[in-house]
């Protein structure tokens, strides 16, 4: 294991799988996928943790025809809003009965390549500010706004105009970050790319190949690793998943080149290594993932936590892996579920309300340029997970 480890981190091929396109790829027959650390399960006994093989069932197909999915988020109600990428509008579904209802287009945004109109976020005042945020694509940028959702007024006109709160995100056709989300500290973190320049990702001064964590407003939090930077972590390719654990810890998914894609237990301030490093490589100063796959299994963009697990949603790999921890490791070998049942996956939620977080919501992305779409894609369907 260890000689694969280190030849692992020397395989920076030059091709691109970017948002889980079919690049070249090199070197995948010298180790299994969904590798953990062989430190982590043995670091994680104590702690307590799920089953080591899980389950998953498709409870329902809540809606169909939906055109290239990208963010979602859930209301107070349980209602979800879901993006179009390439449409720039946002949909609202009734949680019950599937029923959508596009709620507003959101102005400026630009879609070309991997770029427009990504991910949601509710805000947590939503009950007394009826905030609706959205990271996005425009011509010159990619950038996060907020705004008013009256669903007062008649469909298709409820979004106000957008404030933005943060501008100056690199863009590019390839590698546009794009999740949002906020932290049980109200805080609002954001998943950016490189923008194909895989030097902004050492670069602190830039906002691309980093983890942001910001206020509602946009301004830089007490206690980020530099007081004047919304900068969180940093050495990052491409991140599109979020999430946090029972225990609040920060957890993300990151596309890599050619070799190993990544999860990756995100702490303030540390260099996850990219360029420098691909997947593990063991170098000092740089943070190791605790979990990674081979790039055809895998291309992860949104993840999810529950029942004692991430649920991480795979491009590429047309597949949801489950990666059950104990404390902040893995507890088991990831699991695979939906093996080309639906194509590309590209974003996962907990069902609100789910009893021990034992449901969660799934979006294909069939309809993104890079899939083969069938009749009904793309769709929203509720699984039952343990």
């Amino acid at each position: 294991m260890t000689a694969v480890l280190a030849a692992a981190a020397l395989l920076l091929a030059t091709g691109c799988s970017s948002d889980g396109g079919t690049g070249p790829t090199g070197g995948h027959d010298a180790a299994p996928s969904g590798q953990v650390s062989p430190s982590a399960t043995a670091g994680g006994a104590g702690a307590s943790a799920p089953p080591a093989k899980g389950s998953v069932k498709v409870a329902a197909t809540l809606a169909r025809d939906l055109k290239s999915p990208w963010g979602l988020a859930a209301l107070p109600d349980g209602d979800l809003l879901v993006s179009s990428r390439d449409e720039g509008t946002i949909t609202r579904i009734d949680a019950e009965t599937g029923k959508k209802t596009v709620i507003g287009s959101v102005p400026g945004v630009a879609p070309a390549g991997e770029g427009g109109l990504m991910g949601l976020a509710v805000s947590p005042s939503f009950a007394s500010d009826n905030l609706v945020y959205a990271y996005f694509t425009t011509a010159s940028d990619n950038r996060i706004a907020r705004m008013l959702y009256d669903e007062r007024k008649p469909a298709g006109q409820q979004l106000g105009a957008p404030d933005t709160i943060l501008r100056g995100i690199p863009k590019g056709r390839i590698h546009n970050g794009g999740r949002i989300a906020f932290g049980p500290d109200k805080m609002l973190y954001a998943g950016t790319g490189e923008s194909g320049d895989t030097g902004l990702a050492q670069d602190k001064k830039s906002l691309g190949g980093k983890i942001l964590r910001m206020t509602p407003d946009g301004e830089p939090v007490h206690g980020n690793p530099s007081a004047d930077s919304v900068v969180y972590s940093y050495g990052h390719r491409n991140v599109q998943g979020l999430a946090w654990d029972s225990q609040k810890r920060l957890w993300a998914a990151e596309f890599g080149q050619n070799t190993w894609d990544e999860l990756n237990l995100i702490e303030p301030g540390k260099n996850y290594g990219w360029p420098e490093v691909e997947g593990k490589g063991g170098k000092p100063g740089f943070a190791d993932p605790v979990a990674q796959w081979r790039t055809e299994e895998a291309s992860p963009s949104g993840i999810a936590y529950a029942a004692g697990s991430i649920w991480m949603a795979g491009l590429r790999g047309e597949r949801l892996w489950r990666i059950p921890l104990a404390g902040a490791v893995p507890s088991a070998e990831p699991q695979p579920f939906l093996e080309g049942k639906y194509g590309r996956l590209r974003t996962v939620l907990p069902v609100a309300g789910s009893g021990g977080g034992s449901e969660i919501w799934l979006v294909t992305s069939e309809t993104d340029n890079r899939g083969t779409p069938e009749p009904g894609d793309d769709r929203v369907l509720r699984l039952q997970v343990e």
